[in-house]
């Protein structure tokens, strides 16, 4: 495999990873926005606005865009986060130049027809609604208001009913020109393709695209640290859904490295400590889980749980217990290997799929402003000391400094938080 970066006298920077052994390629552009960047009132409008961009073209209507894509084969797709929307598709290499020039047809000149923004806002109030009635994805939603409260960070993605109601086709227009240009936009390509070709491609299928500044990020959120935070909802379902967030770490943390052991060890997987106590040994919950969430400048350590409500209890003071052992007696060397060990060989895994080179690469470059080979940073994790991820435990596992949120038919607020104290 070998990768390439280009920046064009733009500002539009192209990177690629060619892997000549396989039959398919995967192309994605990236623009530099999110929810973070949006103002209260636009709530949810960079979300929206991936959506539009599949609503047609100057050129190409709706199902014109999707068939030119299905239609040999492939899939195309488009997702909003905190700090960038990103829009992809992959195919057999051959279909590559077509792939290309759909996916920059749709990035330059989406129509933002009235028609289409009333329609497309209905879908988007269902979507809402649809993880609303979920409880496991509407606990988290709850817990990132609670945790980045009054910052943009804890705002939900798609915005709320009322946000997305207000929005005006101007709204549309002004927001697309001030985030959609070249210094804000990433091209990443990989598989069967050639970094040149690639290059030479998409600087003419992107002339057009304005230069613009890159987005400025806001001011970093500064969580509460007056004690444990709790949000609860009464609904009468079968499990209880509860999501805990304690200090987290930046993408650019040198730390983050450290984290991600942390996290494997903790609760990454099924042989983690948290799962193989709750789950495996006491059978107290269906799912429990960790993952560190990561951005610009803050992050946050999750910790999610689908449950009985009469285990919650149980269940959260050994979840403390757990905190409190790993930081007081250690981690065993095997132990340790092993986190080691997964960590690398899921990333490895995951890099034999073109379409996830493409998203190493294009969220690397929008983070780092480079591509980041994979191997240095197996050897960043590898190196790992215990003395390394106790010293990241000791900071992030406090649950005295938890925000917690809780759905279910009887959530006991005081119970938890007098836990989360002890």
């Amino acid at each position: 495999m070998k990768t390439q970066l280009t920046t064009l006298s733009s500002g539009l920077r192209i990177a690629t990873c060619e892997i000549s052994h396989v039959e398919t390629a995967a192309v994605g552009i990236w623009a530099g926005v999110g929810g973070r960047h949006e103002p209260k009132r636009l709530n949810g409008i960079s979300h929206f606005i991936e959506h539009m961009l599949f609503k047609g073209t100057t050129k190409r209507s709706a199902r014109k865009i999707m068939e030119e894509v299905e239609g040999v084969g492939g899939d195309m797709n488009a997702f909003t986060s905190e700090e960038r929307t990103c829009y992809y598709a992959s195919a057999a290499a051959e279909y590559f130049p077509r792939v290309c020039n759909v996916l920059t047809d749709l990035y330059l000149n989406p129509r933002f027809t009235p028609r289409d923004i009333e329609r497309e806002r209905g879908v988007i109030a269902e979507e809402i609604l649809m993880y609303r009635d979920e409880p496991s994805a509407h606990v988290q939603e709850m817990l990132t208001e609670l945790h980045w409260a009054g910052h943009p960070l804890g705002r939900p993605l798609a915005g709320t009913q009322q946000s997305i109601e207000g929005f005006r086709r101007d709204d549309f227009l002004s927001y697309r020109v001030s985030h959609y240009h070249a210094a804000s936009t990433v091209v990443s390509a990989a598989g069967k393709v050639h970094h040149e070709d690639v290059v030479e491609r998409m600087e003419k299928l992107l002339e057009k695209i304005p230069r613009g500044r890159q987005p400025r990020l806001g001011r970093p959120p500064v969580p509460a640290t007056d004690g444990p935070r709790i949000v609860t909802e009464k609904r009468e379902t079968q499990q209880t859904q509860l999501a805990m967030a304690l200090p987290g770490m930046s993408h650019h943390d040198p730390r983050r490295y450290a984290l991600q052991i942390l996290n494997v060890i903790l609760g990454g997987n099924a042989s983690s400590r948290l799962f193989q106590e709750l789950r495996e040994k006491r059978g107290l919950c269906y799912s429990v889980s960790t993952h560190p969430a990561g951005h610009d400048d803050v992050g946050m350590f999750n910790v999610s749980l689908g449950l009985e409500q009469r285990n919650v209890s149980t269940s959260l003071r050994l979840i403390c217990d757990a905190f409190e052992l790993l930081k007081t007696k250690g981690i065993r060397p095997s132990e340790l290997k092993r986190a080691k060990e997964y960590t690398v060989g899921t990333s490895r895994m995951a890099l034999e799929r073109t379409s996830s080179q493409n998203m190493r690469m294009g969220g690397s470059v929008l983070v780092h402003g480079k591509i980041i080979d994979p191997e240095v940073a197996h050897r960043r994790l590898r190196g790992v000391t215990e003395a390394e991820v106790l010293a990241v435990a000791g900071e992030v596992l406090r649950p005295e400094l938890a925000s917690v949120a809780v759905i279910g038919p009887t959530p006991d607020a005081d119970a938890i938080v007098r836990i989360l104290k002890s």
